[in-house]
């Protein structure tokens, strides 16, 4: 087949050009001209004269006469996965899953296919591993072989081609920086292949209602490798998150149009593949046999999820020129303005010491509900006196030293008393109305820093 034609298009200006350069001769910028298909357009036989070009005019809908019924989701077999697609997988929906290398991708989805095998046909596309790797690895997870269909290829056109025999109601393709189209020129896992073949991938899962699953490979910096616009031309976008090396899995959802965006699902990685952890708050919780200094329960929401979480902290003397501050799963830069604040409304300085601290279980907090939690924790490390440990904490912190109210207090306190705790620290704005008490829970509510440091 005769090679389609290809132009250079300028990612700063849009500026076109016939063949590459280094830099663009209309605004100048270097390395920004990307190797791309020329936009056809329609022929003019059968089309009704418009006054535009020959074009027809598209058909223009009413939004109240669209169908607006629930799309109908069928499960994956795995509740936590089913939660973070926001109840299910939908039919023509598109799937980009990114993560560090041997996080569990290719596994997760390999038990994915093997349990709508069971319903319906589905197509394993592998661009990275053998035939022979990935029927071991279902036999090591103890999956049925028998259903699963699997197509070694990259090349897209053989790809789609391959799916219309088929007719899979899902399909996988691990992954699609290996995956490369015969329209472009450049070689696979470039801006450009990555981008066009995404497209292709994308118009054949809406053309045909099959569900669509992408592995995409990450960059240092913990980002998908390619263009930007892969993650917006998909429908969710899913991050595995996690140390390789232990067993807990967060999967993360940061894009999701069928659903809520921040929702979490747990695994823990074992013999026999992946398994769903039903109750993380467990998992998170270190349930010392002693107190101990530095550490502080806080509740978390992820999603349509409270969690419970352990913060831990370590406060030492420097003894360099400059004290570091070190955090494993929040935010650094808001380590250092709290501790500001605990120096300039609470009156202990830890300008000379180093502060560490972590999330326990390797979950990433990014709400602003863990201030209050992390300035506890480090002032019992700073002062070595260790709180109760049936004691649950939560609160924004400003920096005017007041404690700012958290979305969805209670339900975060009734998960702390579903766990056994008995105390809680909150903001007062977040304290149970009347007539609605957390029962076995005394809630105490603050408003300014100084009433917390009272006692710790």
């Amino acid at each position: 087949m005769s090679k389609a034609r290809t132009i250079y298009v300028c990612t700063e200006c849009g500026a076109q050009a016939s063949k590459w350069a280094g830099q663009c001769g209309d605004c100048g910028a270097w390395n920004t001209l990307q190797e791309t298909v020329p936009a056809s357009m329609p022929g003019k036989s059968g089309a009704k004269f418009t006054g535009y070009s020959g074009v027809a005019a598209g058909e223009v809908r009413a939004l109240a006469d669209v169908d607006a019924t629930v799309e109908l989701r069928q499960s994956c077999g795995t509740g936590e996965l089913d939660r973070v697609l926001g109840g299910g997988l939908v039919q023509g929906s598109v799937t980009l899953i990114g993560g560090d290398p041997g996080i569990g991708k290719s596994t997760l989805l390999l038990q994915v296919l093997a349990e709508l095998a069971t319903r319906g046909r589905t197509l394993y596309v592998s661009g990275e591993e053998s035939p022979q790797q990935i029927s071991l690895r279902a036999q090591r997870l103890g999956l049925a072989r028998d259903r699963l269909r699997l197509l070694p290829e990259i090349n897209v056109e053989r790809i789609l081609a391959t799916a219309e025999v088929e007719q899979p109601q899902a399909m996988v393709i691990d992954s699609i920086q290996t995956v490369f189209t015969e329209r472009l020129q450049s070689a696979p896992g470039s801006v450009a292949q990555v981008r066009e073949s995404a497209a292709q991938l994308v118009r054949y899962a809406k053309a045909t209602g099959a569900a669509l699953f992408l592995v995409g490979h990450v960059t240092k910096e913990g980002a998908i490798a390619g263009p930007r616009v892969l993650e917006h031309m998909v429908d969710t976008v899913l991050y595995f998150e996690g140390d390789p090396s232990g067993r807990l899995r967060v999967l993360r959802a940061v894009k999701n149009r069928y659903g809520p965006v921040n929702e979490l699902g747990v695994f823990a990685m074992t013999e026999h593949g992946l398994r769903e952890v039903s109750n993380p708050s467990a998992i998170f919780l270190s349930r010392h046999d002693a107190p101990v200094a530095g550490s502080v329960i806080m509740v978390t929401r992820e999603g349509t999820r409270p969690l419970l979480v352990e913060i831990q902290a370590l406060v030492d003397d420097c003894h360099g020129g400059h004290p570091r501050r070190v955090t494993l799963g929040l935010e650094q830069n808001r380590l250092a303005m709290l501790l500001a604040v605990l120096h300039r409304h609470g009156g202990v300085a830890m300008y000379d010491q180093d502060v560490y601290v972590n999330a326990v279980g390797g979950v990433r907090i990014n709400e602003t509900a863990a201030d209050l939690a992390v300035l506890l924790a480090a002032l019992s490390s700073f002062r070595d006196r260790p709180l109760p440990t049936d004691l649950v904490v939560f609160g924004e912190v400003g920096l005017a030293g007041e404690i700012r109210p958290v979305p969805n207090g209670e339900e975060r306190l009734r998960e702390a008393a579903k766990h056994g705790f008995k105390q809680a620290i909150v903001p007062r704005a977040n304290q149970p109305r009347r007539g609605s008490r957390v029962e076995g829970l005394e809630v105490r509510g603050v408003t300014r820093l100084s009433e917390v440091m009272e006692g710790v």
